[in-house]
């Protein structure tokens, strides 16, 4: 039976966003500074003749699914839900230059991290599953997403 192992790694962007609707000092446009743990979970490679030998999935494999996927598009981005009246704001501050990412829904960690799982996943190899994500907001809070929660 071959072992399944857990691998993490972690990354860090910059994003701004507001709650359309909120009842908090959220609703403003704000930023912070993410913190993304990704893990996914698979066997080891067992093949002296393969260059990944022992590995689940190469970490550099890793860095550049999540950063093509999350970090560049949502690094120093203002995330802002197009299927309200943000829609306004987020034509507006295109239209000055602003890197704006529109998303149809109401970008919460909560949401961003539903988001993730779904870009993650759509691209990481056969035989290697997306386990979780720890998306931090603030020092004392995040949202997490586990594939356990989620059959």
């Amino acid at each position: 039976m071959a072992h399944k192992i857990r691998i993490t790694k972690e990354f860090n962007f910059e994003t701004g966003h507001a709650l359309h609707g909120y009842d908090g000092l959220c609703k403003n446009v704000h930023g912070h500074s993410y913190k993304l743990a990704v893990t996914v979970i698979g066997a080891p490679i067992v093949d002296a003749k393969q260059t990944k030998n022992g590995m689940v999935i190469d970490f550099s494999d890793l860095k550049k699914i999540v950063k093509e996927e999350i970090v560049l598009p949502f690094d120093h981005a203002t995330v802002l839900n197009v299927s309200s009246p943000h829609k306004e704001l987020a034509e507006e501050m295109e239209s000055r230059g602003h890197k704006v990412l529109k998303v149809n829904y109401q970008p919460t960690s909560e949401m961003m991290v539903i988001d993730f799982a779904g870009k993650i996943k759509s691209r990481l190899p056969e035989g290697i599953s997306l386990y979780s994500l720890k998306l931090r907001e603030t020092e004392t809070s995040f949202a997490e997403w586990h594939t356990l929660d989620n059959n």
